[in-house]
């Protein structure tokens, strides 16, 4: 969901094609709003029955037709929207597709009818409560997915298999949150809660599940998001061959000469469904000339942002003590510019098949193919998505940081109830801040919901 409109223009009526551009068989005008009769009658001269589609001219205000097509009404509250909502079917034209929007607008404008903003008609169907915000980011998502896994991932969360998890995750909370603030309440019944109420072990219990929703939710942000993977060594080690051999295609230029490759190139890939994106660099040497340098200069930025690094080395020059010193030098450099520890790779393993490696080397030739599933597997392996079960639901990265945040607050819960005079205040804040983290998910947590729940389970005047 994005470009929300300003919420004093949200009693609005809206309308916009809703198919993508260009010619196609068939294309949408949607509009949205209070009450779309006067828009009904301009456009198809009559009422229309809800949720059937009608079949008939499309007519101008001069009730000539524009075009045949299918007018169907969905009157609220149940539509996409929660709003009334007209939808046209109508040829797929760019010409007849804008001639039936001005229509609209023409027919609309004693109810104030106007275009709709980027990711209106969600965002509406978000405010109405006809969709969770994680369900509404999961519409774009299932519209951008990129592999069969992404969008079987986006569809689930769509379905509210991520918000459930969620919502189940907040209702246990608020549950402890409620005996911890009604203890605060009433200090006088002088009751040890952290051990009559269970509290300790509650906590944990919600720890490990919200250790398992962070799980899926990492491996779903990987299919939305991907894997980026740098291909990082000396010059002429075979990095743009290595990156052909994986995209199946001659996307770099491949010579003999070392420095030929002078800057980033970049190709996404699927692994068993997880799109990859890998990038091939620059040599990795003391430059020779200014364009080299730059290159060079962009190779270390393209390493320091990369999730996964893949340190290419030559077998048929591992005995070289000049190959062998560069090596270490790209090394140290690569420990100081990437967290995370290189995956090594041997490549050009056909050229050398007796040269011993060390143990557990990753052995490979981007010429002949041999090596590339057992790299494919080892960068899956690398990302944590090498067994990713069933049932995963796509996720973003403001998700993933909402968990670990969600996560940070219960952790200081656990330390606060694990003193031995417990700070019951101190305990019931950080619950607090981990509800407000997980609501940041769905967009449905407010103070009043809290209230709401203490005033419904508890009888304040006994």
């Amino acid at each position: 969901m994005s470009g929300s409109p300003d919420l004093a223009r949200l009693n609005d009526p809206v309308v916009a094609i809703a198919t993508a551009p260009g010619r196609g068989a068939i294309g949408i005008v949607r509009a949205s709003g209070r009450d779309l009769s006067p828009l009904i009658a301009g456009l198809c001269g009559r009422a229309l029955q809800p949720r059937v589609a009608h079949y008939g001219p499309i007519l101008d205000a001069q009730g000539v037709a524009l075009d045949q097509g299918l007018a169907l009404h969905f009157p609220a509250p149940n539509s996409y929207t929660g709003e009334d909502v007209l939808e046209i079917q109508a040829h797929g034209g760019p010409v007849v597709l804008q001639l039936i929007l001005a229509r609209c607008l023409e027919a609309g404008r004693g109810i104030g009818l106007r275009l709709a903003t980027p990711g209106e008609f969600t965002s509406r169907a978000f405010l109405n409560d006809k969709l969770d915000l994680a369900q509404a980011e999961a519409v774009a998502d299932l519209i951008d997915a990129s592999t069969e896994a992404a969008a079987r991932s986006a569809g689930r969360s769509l379905a509210g298999a991520f918000s459930s998890e969620v919502d189940a995750l907040a209702q246990r909370i608020v549950h402890l949150r409620m005996l911890v603030e009604a203890t605060l309440d009433f200090p006088e019944e002088e009751i040890d809660f952290l051990e009559r109420a269970g509290a300790r072990a509650q906590l944990a219990e919600i720890r490990t599940q919200l250790a398992a929703v962070m799980d899926r939710a990492r491996q779903g942000a990987l299919l939305r998001e991907g894997l980026r993977v740098v291909l990082a060594g000396a010059p002429n080690v075979g990095k743009s061959s290595l990156l052909n051999a994986l995209a199946g295609a001659e996307l770099a230029i491949v010579t003999p000469i070392a420095g030929t490759t002078r800057d980033r190139v970049s190709e996404t890939i699927q692994i068993h469904g997880v799109p990859v994106h890998v990038i091939d660099t620059a040599g990795l040497r003391a430059a020779t000339d200014e364009v080299e340098r730059i290159g060079i200069e962009r190779s270390w930025q393209a390493i320091a942002d990369a999730d996964a690094v893949l340190f290419l080395h030559d077998v048929s020059r591992s005995d070289d003590p000049a190959a062998q010193a560069d090596d270490v030098a790209i090394a140290d450099e690569l420990a100081r510019a990437h967290a995370g520890e290189p995956l090594h790779v041997w490549n050009k393993c056909d050229l050398a098949p007796e040269r011993p490696l060390p143990p557990g080397a990753l052995a490979l030739s981007a010429q002949t193919g041999q090596g590339l599933d057992a790299l494919r597997e080892a960068l899956l392996e690398r990302a944590g998505a090498a067994h990713m079960p069933e049932g995963v639901f796509i996720a973003r990265t403001r998700h993933v940081e909402a968990l670990a945040r969600t996560n940070e607050h219960l952790e200081f819960a656990q330390s606060h109830a694990d003193q031995r005079d417990a700070a019951l205040d101190l305990f019931a804040e950080e619950l607090r801040l981990a509800h407000q983290a997980l609501g940041e998910i769905t967009g449905q947590f407010t103070a009043d919901d809290l209230l709401g729940e203490i005033f419904g389970r508890f009888c304040i005047g006994k």
